[in-house]
């Protein structure tokens, strides 16, 4: 079959691996890579814009040193941003899959700039809410989140507890006074921004164009209410 010029490359696979949640496909598309689970895409190489902002609006504004806690290691993005800003001083990140995480030791490694071997990182093989929900955590300064497609698209069906009032409830709890929760989403979720706006007092929901499709939303919130749901939604926005 006859390629045109400036098609895009057909994938190939370069790895397969049986994960916590089923099959991981590490594919190449040219120059870029692309993380394949159950058959669902889940993220390439070729922007990362939403995934970057999702720490440095997290951590905007904040004095060093800062704690981030990134879950979702993915192909980098997040933590390669995290190291660069000055403010930063320790990233505990959590990633459940070992060959996500092996695979930043090879042909990812670019992307995450070599981020696992900075001495201000260490790395939690683990299940994001066990490490939330477990007494050894402690607080955080920034909490991002990028598991999932996002809070209405989840890869395993468990991760849907983590964008509920519960999960909220965990997650506000790890937070520090200064602290930001921010969380990656694929599209819109209304119905996750309103439980935010109902258990923080401050939300945003910051949209980043990409290519094709809706827009990524960032979404963004501060200083949990004390005594759980709000009483009406926080008027603040992106």
């Amino acid at each position: 079959m006859e390629v045109l010029p400036g098609a895009p490359a057909e994938p190939v696979v370069v790895e397969r691996a049986a994960g916590a949640g089923g099959e991981l496909v590490l594919r190449r598309a040219g120059a870029d890579y692309e993380i394949i689970s159950n058959g669902v895409f889940l993220m390439d190489t070729r922007n990362g814009e939403s995934e970057r902002l999702l720490v440095r609006a997290a951590v905007e504004g904040l004095a060093s040193p800062a704690r981030v806690l990134i879950g979702g290691l993915g192909v980098g993005f997040s933590l390669a941003e995290a190291l660069r800003l000055p403010q930063v001083a320790q990233v505990t990140v959590v990633e459940r899959e070992p060959a996500v995480i092996a695979w930043h030791a090879g042909a990812l490694c670019p992307w995450s700039r070599g981020g696992l071997d900075d001495p201000r990182v260490s790395v939690e093989r683990a299940d994001l809410l066990d490490v939330v929900a477990g007494p050894a955590a402690g607080t955080f300064d920034a909490l991002c989140l990028d598991i999932d497609n996002g809070p209405h698209w989840t890869v395993t069906p468990g991760n849907a507890r983590l964008y509920g009032a519960d999960g909220l409830d965990l997650l506000a709890r790890r937070l520090t006074a200064r602290g930001t929760l921010a969380v990656w989403s694929a599209g819109a979720a209304p119905g996750f921004e309103e439980l935010l706006r109902r258990r923080f007092a401050r939300v945003q929901a910051r949209a980043v164009p990409v290519p094709r499709g809706e827009p990524d939303v960032v979404y963004l919130a501060r200083e949990p209410l004390p005594d759980g749901p709000a009483s009406a939604p926080s008027t603040e926005d992106g």
